[in-house]
């Protein structure tokens, strides 16, 4: 049994004794015979639960407890945290005495969820998964002053936070968590394939139901690829939509985006309600002023979204790389589904317009961005703290841990240093924002481009397949070949992810919505009318 087992343990323990002796906090309230054991987790929605909550069938409590019965039963096949909350059953009980008292509540107060390891909770170390900055793997614990913006939203709007999720070192892998101090997590559909990364443990413990829905962050498909591998909903953000203060960044200034995994759309744009708007702590959010959806990210929800509307679809003129046979085929299948709904479909619109040769050539990720790496991580060590000291600086950390995640041989973004002479310069003066002028121009070409073809074709949004093939083995040296991994990132644009089906092997397959900056609520409205036609959605059946 590792010490992360052993603590997770501790904590269920000490949870299930306070039950047992009475301990505020821990019983199940005034609310009559509700028991966690009644209730049957499997596949709960936000809708579900607050009716639920307004016939009184269960509490707030009880459902914590079930989910945290639910995570110490199947955990440890599926390793999708990093920590679990031992408050959260007192945050929950909480949350029932001011229900009985009818006090104002937040629009998720009581349902349970999870947030990403490179998320700030206070009280909980911040290791960005990345051993040095783990002492369960032997190296040093970093405590937050205080919350992440986005898990202040949470908290406010009334959200149980049972715990912080896996994630590979640094978030550094759109595959797999492999290279976490807290070991690979596995993927609930399927033990064997990747969970797609890095919010692996996010989209693990949604999909195996340990929570109604979760936080995750992207720099490039890290919303996206774990969504489509586990038959999930992800919406990876405009950029600047959403505060990512206090997220362990990796291109903060320039593609970090941070946006919700859920099981339905619905969900996920409650989510959004909550996460998007300027943040004081956040400047950049600034740009989002005057660009919020007016009436909610909810109000186009519909099951006749699609009507009438112009889709463009997959093709050379967005990548240069072809999808497999069996991708062709389910993506075929999707068009269909997408014309019943009554949209027409626009073959490669982006053909001839410049925007695949965009691409950085011959490298399977594009980096670019990524030059403001040590400014931005600086920025972030401000608010971390060693024996309540504050760290502030990548020098003060490598004193404390005896290593930089820049440093070559086992600093694991050296990679980074080495592709940009920008970043390698940048680690020599930290404190000052280098130069992204170059990065800035390569954004305008992209949106000038996209822009330019979704006018010239009238197209309402875009729809592609999330990868060109099968999601990968866990242990295995492929990688996961998402479609519009970097170019949305690089461009900052929104995504969509949703279910479409599954290969022969029993892979989920997904399909990405695509529209200009700010265009969330169309894209929410599009996604929800296809899942409400089709429902895809695989739901996972786990194995101890």
């Amino acid at each position: 049994m590792n010490k992360k087992t052993s603590s997770r343990i501790q904590w269920t323990a000490a949870i299930i004794l306070g039950v047992a002796l009475g301990i505020p906090g821990t019983s199940h309230g005034a609310a009559g015979p509700i028991h966690a054991s009644d209730i049957d987790v499997a596949e709960l929605t936000v809708s579900k639960i607050m009716k639920a909550y307004r016939h009184r069938r269960y509490t707030a409590e009880a459902l914590t407890q079930a989910y945290l019965d639910r995570i110490e039963q199947y955990e440890e096949s599926y390793n999708a945290f990093t920590f679990l909350n031992p408050s959260a059953l007192e945050q929950a009980h909480e949350i029932d005495r001011r229900r009985r008292n009818g006090e104002a509540l937040g629009p998720l107060a009581g349902i349970p969820v999870v947030i990403k390891e490179s998320m700030d909770f206070v009280g909980s170390p911040s290791t960005a998964g990345w051993a040095p900055l783990s002492s369960q793997a032997g190296g040093v614990d970093l405590f937050p002053i205080k919350n992440a913006v986005v898990v202040d939203r949470l908290i406010a709007a009334g959200a149980i936070i049972l715990g912080k999720t896996n994630i590979p070192a640094f978030s550094d892998d759109g595959t797999r968590a492999n290279s976490s101090w807290a070991g690979p997590t596995y993927n609930a559909v399927d033990r064997d394939l990747a969970p797609g990364a890095s919010s692996s443990g996010t989209a693990t413990a949604v999909a195996a139901n340990f929570a109604v829905l979760g936080l995750a962050e992207e720099t490039g498909g890290s919303i996206q690829n774990p969504a489509a591998a586990q038959s999930l909903v992800g919406v990876k953000p405009t950029f600047a939509l959403v505060p990512t203060t206090g997220i362990v960044p990796l291109a903060g200034s320039t593609r970090d985006v941070a946006g919700p995994i859920a099981r339905t759309v619905l969900d996920a744009a409650l989510v959004m309600d909550v996460l998007a708007g300027y943040s004081p702590e956040d400047p950049k959010t600034s740009a989002s002023n005057g660009h919020l959806a007016a009436h909610g990210y909810t109000s186009q929800l519909s099951k006749t979204a699609l009507h009438g509307k112009r889709i463009g679809l997959y093709g050379p003129g967005w990548r240069l790389s072809d999808l497999s046979p069996e991708t062709q085929d389910l993506y075929e299948r999707a068009i269909e589904e997408l014309e019943v709904q009554g949209a027409t479909v626009v073959e490669d619109p982006f053909a001839g317009s410049g925007f695949a040769e965009l691409a950085l050539p011959g490298e399977p990720y594009d980096f670019r961005g990524t030059e403001s790496a040590a400014h931005d991580f600086q920025s972030y060590l401000a608010g971390l703290t060693f024996n309540g000291d504050v760290v502030g600086t990548i020098d003060e950390l490598a004193l404390i841990t005896g290593i930089s995640p820049f440093q070559p041989d086992g600093g694991p973004l050296s990679w980074y240093v080495d592709a940009l002479p920008a970043l390698a310069d940048s680690l020599l003066h930290p404190e000052d924002l280098p130069d992204l002028s170059g990065f800035w121009a390569l954004r305008g070409q992209y949106l000038s481009t996209f822009d330019a073809v979704m006018a010239a074709h009238d197209l309402d949004a875009l729809v592609f397949p999330q990868t060109y093939e099968a999601v990968p083995e866990l242990f295995s040296a492929e990688t996961y070949a998402a479609t519009t991994e970097s170019a949305i990132n690089i461009a900052g644009l929104p995504g969509v992810v949703v279910p479409a089906g599954q290969y022969g092997s029993g892979a989920p397959f997904g399909l990405i919505f695509v529209g200009p900056l700010w265009s969330e609520p169309r894209l929410l409205g599009y996604a929800h009318d296809y899942e409400r036609a089709t429902r895809h959605r695989i739901e996972a059946d786990l194995t101890l």
